[in-house]
């Protein structure tokens, strides 16, 4: 039975029945917040573990991307299992899958068990995303709560996506490197107890069969997509990087005939004909690649750049974080008054302006202009990624929220990778040109420098004094010249999807 068959005719009831609404999205918001926290929090803990597994660079990168390109790669799947087996099933199965690998990762103790640990939390990861989201759906079927309840969703993706370092500094000046992962189980207790009771079980009343060549094309599409753009931001050929992706475009369009073709499709393709639902995804991706490429050389800069410490970087980062909240919230009034694209095209101005600011301080005011443009891009990413997600899942019937909320989903994690390969790839590129090294490094040193601006770091504490400062001043305005294109970048990249959403989305209420 879905939330939506039960309909209480008295006060009492209906009273009862709205503090049950609510109470579900408490329960509901713990693996919103646990996932995205996990996407930002492991970086603050590679060094610790670096010096713990001694992974190689491979590896290392391996445990960092596989995590993020096996849950984009199943997301689809994932939430069109869930709208045949029972969403709620499906999340309360990987609530626990999730809690019990995270446990394993805590004590790995290979770099190579990590790598597979991280892959098997990907994998449950992906049973949780789509299944928060769908649920939300059928349980919110009045358009002003569902829009405040997404609003309170969407707040806590992107308020925890900033929350990850705060968390991850604390856990890692009083932990070692796998309390990170042991943070998952305290979040997820709540919802393995309580969901059972609060959650109403909702599904497909008529699924089709399962299609198993086409749940293989998409994840096979999404993943090479994703990898080929990690890819080529690590340095591999781009022949090689090419390739994959070629892969990766022919699974898709191999896997849109497909669903062109059935009967009884995974996933209905032709919701991408809505443009209210396409726009809104679009919005929805290029959102979250603006914050959390933002956030990728934001914590860069205050760490080294700035001299900060893991925790005095993060504590820095909690204004942006409660305007986040703030504005998603605020973006449920305001699009009863301004309507929901208006709404969308001023959090994409916001972002556009966040990263001018950042682009106009220029080096000798780039603690200021990063603070400031974090401040303007948080406030911008609340309010865009509320209204997009409601508009997303607003176009598609509630008997194909499962599958419509994997979209969304996949959206959001393709964003949050590309943010930081394609943006990480333009800085890296500017870093490594720009980086003028001082006399007195063997060959190792050298490449090491050139690697990360974390690299040059670490090697000037092996130099001597006047030799340490010249490397460590040339990277730091190096790594500075990156990011204002990288600014750039965002700014243009945000601006020109603000002017299609004015387009897409105008006069939509």
């Amino acid at each position: 039975m879905t939330i939506t068959e039960l309909r209480p005719s008295t006060p009492e009831a209906l009273q009862r029945s709205s503090r049950r609404r609510w109470a579900a999205l408490v329960v509901l918001m713990f693996p919103v917040l646990l996932i995205s926290i996990d996407n930002t929090a492991l970086s603050f803990a590679v060094p610790a573990l670096s010096r713990d597994l001694r992974p190689s660079a491979n590896q290392l990168l391996w445990i960092v991307d596989v995590y993020p390109l096996v849950l984009a790669a199943l997301l689809v799947s994932m939430g069109s299992l869930g709208d045949r087996v029972g969403r709620r099933r499906i999340l309360l199965v990987g609530a626990t899958g999730f809690a019990l690998v995270s446990v394993a990762a805590a004590f790995a103790p290979t770099a190579s068990a990590l790598i597979a640990g991280r892959a098997a939390l990907g994998f449950f990861g992906a049973m949780l995303m789509p299944a928060t989201l769908s649920l939300i759906r059928n349980i919110f079927t009045d358009d002003h709560e569902r829009r405040t309840a997404i609003a309170v969703w969407a707040a806590g993706f992107s308020g925890g996506a900033a929350l990850g370092p705060l968390a991850g500094g604390w856990l890692l000046e009083h932990y070692s490197w796998g309390s990170i992962f042991l943070l998952s189980v305290p979040v997820l207790v709540p919802l393995l107890v309580l969901g059972p009771f609060l959650l109403p079980e909702s599904r497909d009343p008529h699924p089709g069969p399962v299609d198993v060549v086409g749940i293989v094309l998409v994840s096979l599409a999404l993943g090479a997509v994703v990898f080929a753009v990690k890819a080529a931001g690590t340095g591999e050929s781009l022949a090689v990087a090419g390739l994959i992706a070629a892969v990766g475009v022919a699974s898709g369009a191999a896997f849109v005939r497909r669903m062109l073709g059935r009967e009884q499709p995974m996933l209905d393709v032709r919701l991408f004909t809505n443009r209210v639902f396409s726009g809104a995804l679009t919005v929805n991706l290029v959102s979250v690649f603006a914050f959390v490429g933002f956030i990728y050389f934001m914590s860069q800069h205050l760490q080294l750049v700035a001299q900060k410490s893991p925790m005095q970087a993060a504590v820095l980062m909690i204004p942006g974080i409660v305007l986040t909240v703030v504005f998603g919230l605020a973006a449920v009034p305001l699009t009863r008054r301004l309507g929901a694209g208006r709404v969308v095209v001023v959090g994409l101005a916001l972002n556009a302006l966040g990263y001018a600011v950042v682009a106009v301080g220029g080096s000798g005011g780039a603690m200021v202009a990063l603070l400031g443009g974090f401040l303007l891009l948080s406030a911008g990413v609340g309010m865009a990624e509320t209204i997009s997600n409601d508009l997303a899942l607003s176009a598609v019937p509630p008997a194909k929220a499962g599958a419509a909320s994997a979209v969304s989903e996949t959206a959001y994690e393709v964003g949050a990778v590309l943010g930081t390969a394609v943006l990480g790839t333009l800085l890296g590129m500017v870093y490594r040109t720009g980086l003028q090294l001082p006399a007195g490094l063997d060959p190792v040193q050298a490449e090491q420098a050139r690697s990360t601006l974390g690299g040059a770091f670490e090697v000037a504490t092996e130099l001597p004094a006047a030799t340490a400062a010249a490397l460590v001043e040339s990277a730091s305005h190096a790594f500075d010249q990156g990011v204002l294109l990288t600014a750039g970048v965002g700014f243009a990249l945000s601006l020109a999807i603000a002017v299609m959403a004015a387009r897409v989305l105008r006069g939509v209420r």
